[in-house]
């Protein structure tokens, strides 16, 4: 590759990075963990994408593609990170990448909500509250559409209830 190629790479890669960072940041912020940090989430993601950015074949959208890789590189860190915990911390975390003073209290609650759903949970309502459509959800995932479907309604089921504890 020329140096000229490799410049415009790069320059084309960090446009998408700023374009998309706040993907990035909110798909990291529902699996930190005191052995996973944020800056360690969002550096890895990052990686990841840099590693990946060459080979990106414009099936999809940058932020599903992004959004795919962000939430594979949290979980594999959180499998990682798990085998050196003894219990599995369910406080919402106020590192978010967002401004937390914007946040009203329901919205607050809704996220606490959230934090406490298994991983892959995480994944489906979140990108349903990017309203990603069933079909970028599950191609994001790696589940059937129908499976979407399925595990969006227990979700929903599922936060319901807690929140009504």
């Amino acid at each position: 590759m020329s140096k000229n190629n490799r410049v415009q790479l790069e320059n084309d890669f960090i446009m998408m990075i700023k374009e998309n960072e706040r993907i990035i940041y909110k798909a990291c912020s529902f699996y930190i963990s005191e052995f996973s940090p944020m800056e360690d989430l969002y550096q890895e993601t990052i990686l990841n994408l840099w590693r990946a950015y060459p080979k990106f074949r414009n099936e999809s959208s940058y932020s599903t593609w992004i959004y795919r890789i962000a939430l594979n590189t949290c979980i594999s860190e959180l499998r990682k990170t798990s085998k050196y915990r003894r219990h599995v911390q369910l406080s919402f975390s106020d590192e978010i990448a967002f401004e937390p003073d914007s946040f009203a209290d329901d919205l607050k609650t809704l996220y606490r909500l959230i934090y406490s759903l298994e991983k892959l949970e995480r994944a489906i309502i979140l990108l349903w509250l990017e309203e990603k459509s069933y079909q970028e959800i599950a191609d994001i995932t790696g589940l059937s559409l129908s499976n979407v479907a399925t595990k969006l309604k227990r979700i929903k089921e599922k936060l319901k209830n807690i929140s009504n504890q």
